[in-house]
């Protein structure tokens, strides 16, 4: 086998293992490039070897005929201390309004979203499922099954409630009040 083959195989092992996170059999991983088992495994031998030779922080172990892609123990310190640093989420005003309205309204659609924020909210969608703090929840029995999102347990926890019922409400005179606001406001922007 050539050298450029070789290397595009290894590539092709790589990214099998690092993508599925855990142990892949050897006859998948041959079946998926295309070489017999005995051929394989030599390939993945190798990789095996330059990955301790470059002192690389990541390593391929053999487990039952399966191989997996996994860290180095050296490296778990460093883990460690990555782990331990507090993950700060950036809540703009944006995205406090987005959240807001799927603790409130939950659950609920992007377009639903939209419409009482009045413009696209997907950035502000997506950040927050990336933070945890909100989640798909389903799809909605409608043409074109649009998603549905409400929050989760990790909202609950950062905002220190035990659950939705005890989210603080809106009294009905400060609720008109907000309705006006938005009403004219709403006119300012048409008479622009």
């Amino acid at each position: 086998m050539e050298i450029m083959e070789i290397k595009k195989l290894q590539g092709v092992i790589e990214a099998i293992l690092f993508t599925m996170g855990e142990s892949v059999e050897l006859s998948r991983i041959a079946s998926a490039i295309e070489h017999d088992e005995e051929t394989t495994r030599k390939i993945i031998h190798s990789m095996m070897d330059e990955y301790d030779a470059e002192n690389r922080g990541i390593r391929i172990i053999e487990l039952d005929n399966a191989f997996q892609m996994c860290t180095k123990k050296e490296m778990y310190e460093y883990l460690i201390r990555i782990a331990k640093q507090p993950k700060r989420y950036m809540l703009t005003d944006v995205v406090l309004e987005t959240l807001s309205i799927i603790a409130y309204k939950q659950p609920v659609t992007k377009l639903e979203i939209e419409k009482i924020r009045g413009v696209k909210s997907d950035h502000a969608v997506n950040k927050l499922v990336e933070y945890g703090l909100v989640e798909e929840t389903g799809r909605l029995d409608a043409p074109g099954r649009p998603l549905l999102f409400g929050t989760t347990e990790e909202f609950l926890r950062r905002f220190s409630v035990q659950s939705l019922e005890e989210l603080p409400t809106l009294d009905s005179e400060k609720l008109e009040h907000f309705k006006e606001e938005a009403e004219d406001e709403a006119q300012l922007k048409l008479d622009i």
